[in-house]
């Protein structure tokens, strides 16, 4: 089982949340995200600790093949890891974007396209999030309400708590609001088109970038009832968050020792601590440490885990299965 360390990432709108929550050190200001688990390149996470401490997540999965990831998603994704995991720390509102989808990303950039999943850590009072269009509208009235300033007008708007969940496919037109403290699950891809910016300007006072054709294709303007994701909450059992054939995920909210059994996934999984504290054994007597704000890998080879809380201990858990 695997620690990374984080890539923290200072962004114009990021905040002062992420480094007291993860209980890191760093003269970072303003960092928007971290980044926990990454085979996005340049941005590879390195193993923070144990035996292959400096070895970076590509190099891992070159070495233990389907071992690490899974066969199935060896044969799949090759070498890439197929997720990217992030917290994100909104101190004002983020741009409003959309991603594409896996045909229109490989023809447009050659790149996987990016579904992808929000749970809400923690939020302000008062804090909200965008998620898809209120009302049914054209790809021409989409770009006109850019032109004019009303795109926030005709989108979907939620007040927003801990323990919120959003499922973002392809082509939603989404954005985060200021407040907002994100745990993001998503596609290994970093194409995102910003659709609208309120204005801003970047650190040299130039307005920042808009990609409105590009987006205009993108988008899927399908108009649904609700976009926020329901679920019961109940303690010491899985919690379906999210399925799709990218990522499956599940959360736990934990009081007592819990067994998790993914000996039939043919997956790594991934275990992302929201809150508390407590340790992870493996079926072979491998154990882990683990607190609010990390994040860690387990092998696919893995069959069962034992978790042992403490504090009340939350965690994401997410693995891939076609």
């Amino acid at each position: 089982m695997y620690k990374f360390k984080p890539i923290l990432k200072s962004m114009l709108w990021g905040g002062d949340k992420i480094i007291p929550y993860k209980g890191v050190e760093s003269n970072k200001t303003s960092v928007g995200e971290s980044w926990e688990i990454s085979g996005v390149k340049e941005n590879e996470s390195v193993v923070a600790e144990g035996p292959d401490a400096g070895m970076k997540l590509p190099e891992l999965i070159a070495r233990d093949k389907g071992a690490l990831v899974g066969q199935s998603n060896y044969e799949r994704f090759g070498k890439e890891f197929p997720l990217l995991i992030k917290f994100i720390d909104a101190r004002q509102d983020l741009s409003i974007q959309v991603h594409p989808n896996d045909k229109l990303a490989w023809e447009r950039h050659q790149s996987k396209g990016k579904t992808e999943m929000w749970y809400v850590v923690d939020a302000d009072p008062g804090s909200t999030l965008r998620s898809g269009f209120a009302k049914q509208v054209t790809p021409d009235e989409y770009e006109q309400s850019i032109a004019d300033n009303t795109i926030t007008d005709l989108l979907q708007e939620y007040d927003i708590h801990a323990g919120d969940v959003f499922f973002l496919p392809a082509g939603r037109i989404h954005s985060i609001g200021a407040g907002a403290f994100i745990a993001e699950i998503q596609q290994t891809s970093n194409i995102t088109y910003r659709i609208y910016d309120f204005n801003r300007c970047d650190d040299n006072g130039n307005p920042r970038e808009l990609h409105t054709e590009l987006s205009k294709a993108a988008i899927d303007y399908t108009v649904l009832p609700d976009y926020r994701t329901y679920y019961e909450t109940k303690e010491n059992s899985p919690m379906q968050l999210a399925s799709c054939r990218y990522f499956t995920t599940q959360l736990y909210k934990l009081t007592e020792e819990h067994r998790i059994d993914v000996a039939a996934l043919d997956s790594f999984v991934i275990l992302i601590c929201t809150r508390g504290r407590g340790t992870v054994t493996d079926d072979s007597g491998n154990s882990i440490s683990v607190r609010q704000g990390e994040s860690i890998l387990v092998p696919a080879t893995a069959k069962v885990l034992d978790i042992t809380p403490q504090s009340g201990m939350e965690l994401l858990a997410t693995w891939v299965q076609e």
